[in-house]
């Protein structure tokens, strides 16, 4: 009976539910505990050789906490200083079409030293794909406020909360570009439940697909949580996520493909 009902007899090939994506290396990834950061990575991962674009794709990271991207999926990768991730991404998409392109980028480094090059590469429709991970703060350097933190949100430079009045408003940078006529799709997601994982793996698919059209520029945000940053622990910073930053941040698709201008008059 225990031959039958042991480990050696489930742990077969044919009981394999899970695989980890080959592109992903060895190393160690030096996220903290419950960090969304390390699931968008093996999402990431999953697609690219699921695709068949291991060696078809060029990857940009830029300052912050995704600054090690590069050691953890085997691709090639150029990495950009501080908030020029989509300057760096256009250089490349112009000179190698062919080759699918995309930034990896925290909400520090995209909606505050780099607001310029987010904003202009999306009104030219560049057609790269740009990830932007938002926890709400600056998770690299010391936990202070960024450009997306909550109103009332306390912080290393904002101990007593973010007050709008001194301090402005949080920007909603994916709000923002999908007004811009250059964006082809733009969404936002988080990786915080196996649903919304599933979500966003069927998020980033679309967007690489899309790349092959030429239509313009794929933009997804990814709501994540930041224990370290937050004083929380992960599971404490999950709810607080979903209590806080989800009503601020709703999830969803916020431009389609079906909802752009010449599609609607061809349906009309």
């Amino acid at each position: 009976m225990k031959e039958i009902t042991g480990i050696k007899e489930i742990v077969k090939p044919e009981n394999l539910a899970y695989k980890k994506s080959s592109l992903l290396t060895e190393d160690i990834m030096h996220y903290c505990p419950g960090c969304g950061h390390s699931t968008a990575h093996r999402l990431l991962a999953e697609i690219i050789g699921e695709e068949g674009l291991q060696n078809e794709t060029i990857g940009v990271s830029p300052v912050g906490c995704s600054v090690f991207l590069y050691k953890y999926i085997d691709i090639d990768w150029q990495e950009a200083a501080h908030g020029r991730a989509p300057a760096v991404a256009t250089g490349i998409k112009r000179l190698l079409p062919e080759k699918f392109v995309f930034t990896y980028q925290g909400d520090g480094d995209l909606a505050a030293i780099g607001t310029a090059e987010t904003i202009h590469s999306c009104n030219r429709g560049e057609n790269i794909l740009i990830i932007f991970i938002n926890n709400g703060i600056y998770g690299m350097t010391g936990g202070q406020m960024a450009p997306t933190t909550l109103p009332g949100m306390k912080s290393s430079t904002s101990p007593y909360g973010r007050d709008v009045r001194t301090m402005g408003n949080p920007l909603k940078m994916t709000d923002i570009v999908a007004t811009l006529p250059g964006t082809y799709y733009v969404t936002r997601q988080s990786v915080h439940t196996p649903a919304n994982v599933r979500k966003t793996k069927k998020a980033i698919r679309k967007a690489v697909q899309y790349q092959k059209l030429n239509k313009g520029t794929c933009f997804i945000e990814i709501v994540s949580n930041c224990p370290s940053g937050w004083k929380m622990t992960p599971v404490q910073s999950n709810k607080w996520m979903e209590e806080n930053m989800l009503p601020y941040y709703p999830l969803g698709d916020l431009k389609t493909p079906d909802e752009q201008p010449d599609q609607k008059s061809k349906s009309e």
